[in-house]
């Protein structure tokens, strides 16, 4: 296919020529054309069109959205969510000025949706300019790359400094600092021209110095002539009011929803994750105090978390460098069945992080990448390591939200910051899809402290109810025919951190639960009965986790029904997606690839899973069930 023009839109003096060559009426329909009218690609521009006029026609709105629905998203390569989403966006009686907030899970794929948006809009001349408010730097460089493939370029060195923006670009990104810092230039920006305004992780803009971003972000924005809101945790820690966003009894109105469960159960979206809980003793004494305080991780509260959690994570104890070497078995795992998968740890501050990339480097032998700052090299350093082989890369908050490194796998949450908020954004930076084959369960290695676990749960409660429904759905196919608990405080009392102990995996958080001592010894006595029949390397801590498992249901809103018959190649890849989730959580919990267990059912039904009736696949889950009980 060839290249794309460089230049996506019409310009002005294109646009008169094409409308005088209708004689001002539609090409298509034969419709006197009215202001909005549409500059439209006979041979498509994402196909290798010019944007030039002999490629040019003119249509009005309608006509043009007939054309360019299938069109669009196959170019775009719209997911379902992302159509029904720009559907709901252009079907609302919206008008100039006014915001319209997608609040969708991380890796859902917000930035193509709000860049489909933005066509959409300087297709019909409702925007000329677009303006991306983003948490970081390196944001902006990512949007800039992700808008420039469909033809819209956008400054992301732009610096307030400059005062305008080039005339060959289509708009800028920029950080909510910086905007915070000149509201009345992006305010003058806003309107000369008509602006969309897209808002990056929109909860950020209550940040700054006392909560001044907000005030400021409305100053300068409250004239632009469109803003898009995107948001996958649409809260704030401290109850700030988020500017721009509609309340209803102190809740977020959404004008589009797309949750974790519901991208889960799109099953090409997201991936399951689970959450090995670490627990150990924590060491530490008040600075002054000959008395030693100790604790395990389980066992803490809202007041020994902070010191027993900042004693576990401290690079000189026993606990964080026993938790990294089993989140390196883990990754070792991993990447025999996905040579490239890589690991991700999560530190609080960049002494931390420095540290933790030393141990890592005498675990595995190579030093693994280091993003420490909001710098240009800390940017270059993720990107490099997105592209990469290499096993681990460390950073301090800028990898939390935002930055898309799809070849993570497995991550150690290694910092002190305990709001759901954050821990979510953490979460999503393993969830996404590397594409409809992909087998990976990630995990994300947590302390066994309070928040974090009930957070886990939560999540665990919905990959596990996902996947009951799934099941559930293809076998009846074949019968047929928030809460937020407190944040880290800003005064720490002076504790004296004595030691940790190595890291005890006394609970896996994958079904929305946590094994308890007593738990653990019935497992073990599970184990020591079915002798022979326990797979060699399994844990108690894993039996726990199946027994806790075996009998957990739960329930999701009713499936849209199909109004059509569903062809059994779709019945058949819907029903091998079940058995693959299925897979991937035996192949943890054997500590096995998961070719290991697709070869043992290969032999077992003699056959491929890629050419096996449906008869054959029911019997392929029914024995991988059958093999989850026997873990018992």
């Amino acid at each position: 296919m060839a290249e794309p023009d460089p230049r996506r839109f019409f310009n002005s003096r294109e646009r008169v020529a094409l409308y005088l060559a209708t004689d001002g009426r539609c090409t298509a329909c034969g419709a006197e054309l009215s202001p909005g009218w549409h500059g439209d690609h006979k041979r498509a521009w994402s196909q290798g069109g010019s944007t030039d006029v002999s490629n040019g026609q003119a249509l009005c709105p309608e006509c043009d959205n007939r054309k360019g629905t299938g069109s669009m998203a196959s170019a775009l390569g719209l997911r379902d969510w992302q159509e029904e989403a720009r559907e709901r966006y252009h079907g609302r009686r919206g008008g100039a000025g006014e915001s319209f907030l997608v609040v969708a899970t991380p890796g859902a794929g917000k930035t193509t949706f709000a860049l489909t948006i933005a066509m959409d809009l300087i297709k019909r001349e409702t925007i000329t300019k677009i303006v991306v408010v983003v948490p970081t730097a390196h944001l902006r460089k990512q949007w800039a790359e992700a808008s420039a493939k469909l033809g819209v370029q956008l400054d992301y060195r732009f610096a307030n400094a400059h005062g305008a923006v080039g005339p060959d670009f289509d708009g800028v990104a920029v950080t909510y600092q910086a905007v915070a810092s000149a509201p009345l230039l992006w305010r003058k920006l806003c309107s000369d021209r008509k602006t969309l305004v897209i808002f990056d992780e929109i909860h950020h803009a209550g940040e700054g110095d006392e909560q001044r971003w907000g005030p400021a972000l409305k100053e300068a924005f409250d004239v632009a002539a469109r803003r898009l809101l995107l948001s996958g945790t649409p809260f704030r820690t401290d109850g700030t009011a988020i500017p721009f966003v509609e309340y209803d009894e102190g809740r977020a109105v959404a004008g589009f929803n797309y949750d974790y469960g519901m991208a889960l159960a799109d099953q090409d979206v997201v991936r399951p994750v689970v959450f090995p809980a670490m627990d150990g003793e924590s060491k530490w004494r008040r600075s002054g105090e000959l008395a030693v305080t100790s604790i395990a991780l389980a066992d803490t509260d809202e007041k020994t978390v902070p010191p027993a959690l900042r004693a576990a994570l401290d690079p000189q104890g026993e606990w964080i460098p026993s938790v990294l070497r089993e989140a390196d078995a883990a990754l070792t795992q991993e990447r025999m069945d996905n040579p490239d998968a890589g690991g991700l740890v999560i530190a609080s501050d960049q002494s931390a992080a420095r540290a933790y990339a030393r141990i890592l480097e005498r675990i595995t032998g190579e030093m693994p990448a280091i993003a420490v700052s909001d710098e240009p090299e800390a940017s270059q350093v993720i990107a490099d390591f997105g592209e990469a082989s290499s096993r681990w890369i460390v950073a301090v908050q800028m990898v939390a939200e935002g930055v898309d490194i799809p070849r993570l796998a497995i991550g150690v949450y290694a910092s002190r910051i305990r709001t759901q908020m954050f821990f979510i954004q953490v979460v999503g930076r393993f969830v996404r899809m590397r594409g409809s084959e992909d087998e990976t369960t990630a995990r994300l290695f947590i302390p066994s402290i309070q928040p974090l676990v009930g957070y886990a749960q939560d999540i665990e409660k919905t990959v596990d109810a996902v996947l009951a429904q799934e099941e559930k759905r293809v076998r009846e196919v074949q019968v047929s025919g928030e809460g937020e608990s407190g944040g880290m405080p800003i005064l720490l009392p002076a504790f004296e951190t004595v030691g940790s102990s190595a890291a005890v995996h006394r609970a896996t958080i994958a079904s929305g639960m946590s094994i308890t001592p007593e738990d653990l010894a019935f497992a073990r006595t599970v184990m020591t009965r079915s002798g022979a029949a326990t797979p060699r390397g399994t844990t108690p801590e894993y039996i726990a986790l199946l027994l806790k498992t075996a009998g957990a249901t739960a329930s999701l809103p009713e499936q849209r029904a199909s109004a059509k018959a569903t062809p059994l190649s779709d019945q058949k890849r819907d029903v091998r997606r079940v058995l693959k989730r299925k897979v991937g959580r035996l192949a943890i919990l054997r500590k096995v690839p998961h070719e290991h267990i697709h070869g043992e059912l290969n032999r077992h039904f003699r056959n491929q899973v890629t050419t096996a009736d449906m008869p054959s696949l029911l019997k392929r889950i029914e024995m991988v069930d059958k093999w989850l009980e026997e873990e018992k």
